[in-house]
């Protein structure tokens, strides 16, 4: 017997983290994505392979494994189907809105600042090089383009001048996912730092884990780790502001709420309702972890308390380049580099493929103290090296 039988919507590392925990507690797990083999596909108990924006095929995998629970895992899904299956009685994870408003950057922080009234940066959106030009005046240089609809920071840039405005909607347009070439161009915000407050909505209330900061590159994070410092003042608005947003979504589960930190200010940047790539550190920093604190909510499980094991760091490990064949070495020399009180771990995604800069693996360790634990896992990191052939 099943305590639950969920579906995946994109079965990526997020997703096979998540089915672990899962299974661990007894649920059967359905795997969704847009190519077999996918992370979470290997740990789950049946899959289907389609594409997330076909409202037909996944109307007919849902009718098809009957699921307890939808549970979006990804951005490009078919919403006005997930709103159809909601209103029809199927519980979509955290709500068929909140999905909807976070699937496009222009919708959540139209929702964000607006009708929330949250602290974000200036910003415009565009649907042409045109307005993107107009937009990059009026906001002001430098200016960050990126796409309203894309994952991993893919698309993203930085304009300083007009003249480079052009280059910049080329690549956000090129780099977007979906059919719907619009950008949002937003001021560069001179920040001290970088967080997500993971944001757990539960049937008790809301709880927050120690905020996470995070370093990104090319529009994506390379290393994470917790608890992240910050002013009392930032981090009171910061806590302040994830809560109105997540209440104002609707549901349970986690979210991954972004901020700029500036002083004592916290600037709203993004929101994932869903586990979040930063909050990999987790899996090593406290417990439960953000993927078994997501599941908790969504099965409305006690959660009487999170607990931080230490300072603890994540680092990203990259692929340098595409191909079908490959393997890895120097897992022994990372997990070597761990200490009593201060350990060091992997995980692997077991993707079937590497492209440039594709999110391979992720070290996590443990250290004295914040910094530490950043160079800790950076060194394992970097002893992890893929081997290409063919």
């Amino acid at each position: 017997m099943f305590t639950a039988t969920l579906m995946l919507l994109g079965a990526g590392e997020l997703g096979r983290e998540f089915t672990i925990a899962a299974k661990r507690l007894g649920c059967r797990m359905i795997a969704c994505d847009r190519y077999a083999s996918a992370p979470a596909m290997q740990m789950a108990d049946a899959s289907e392979v389609f594409s997330m924006l076909d409202g037909k095929a996944l109307r007919k995998a849902v009718e098809k494994h009957r699921p307890d629970v939808i549970i979006p895992e990804i951005e490009a899904i078919d919403t006005a189907t997930l709103a159809e299956l909601e209103e029809e009685g199927w519980q979509v994870i955290p709500s068929a809105k909140a999905v909807q408003l976070t699937m496009n950057r222009d919708g959540i922080r139209e929702f964000a600042a607006r009708e929330l009234g949250l602290v974000t940066s200036k910003y415009r959106f565009a649907e042409s090089r045109e307005e993107a030009l107009e937009a990059a005046v009026e906001v002001g240089f430098p200016c960050v383009i990126k796409p309203v609809m894309s994952s991993s920071g893919k698309g993203q840039s930085t304009a300083k001048t007009l003249e480079e405005v052009g280059g910049c909607w080329d690549y956000a347009v090129e780099k977007m996912r979906g059919d719907r070439p619009r950008v949002i161009v937003e001021e560069f915000i001179r920040f001290d730092s970088e967080i997500t407050m993971l944001t757990v909505a539960t049937k008790d209330g809301i709880l927050f884990c120690p905020p996470v900061g995070h370093r990104q590159e090319l529009g994506d994070y390379r290393e994470s780790w917790q608890p992240a410092a910050l002013p009392e003042g930032a981090l009171f608005s910061a806590r302040n502001q994830a809560r109105k947003v997540v209440a104002a979504l609707g549901g349970h589960g986690i979210f991954g709420v972004e901020f700029f930190i500036r002083g004592e200010q916290a600037i709203f940047s993004e929101l994932s309702p869903r586990p979040h790539d930063t909050g990999m550190v987790t899996l090593i920093s406290q417990f439960p972890n953000e993927f078994e604190l997501h599941l908790r909510a969504v099965l409305g499980l006690p959660i009487p308390s999170i607990e931080l094991a230490g300072p603890s760091a994540s680092a990203v490990i990259l692929a340098s380049e595409e191909s079908d064949s490959f393997s890895f070495e120097g897992v022994a020399e990372a997990l070597a580099l761990g200490a009593p009180g201060n350990p060091v771990d992997l995980r692997i995604f077991a993707k079937p493929n590497t492209l440039k800069n594709r999110r391979m693996g992720v070290a996590l360790a443990r250290g004295s103290d914040v910094q530490d634990a950043v160079e800790r896992a950076k060194a394992a990191a970097g002893r992890v090296r893929i081997r290409y052939s063919g």
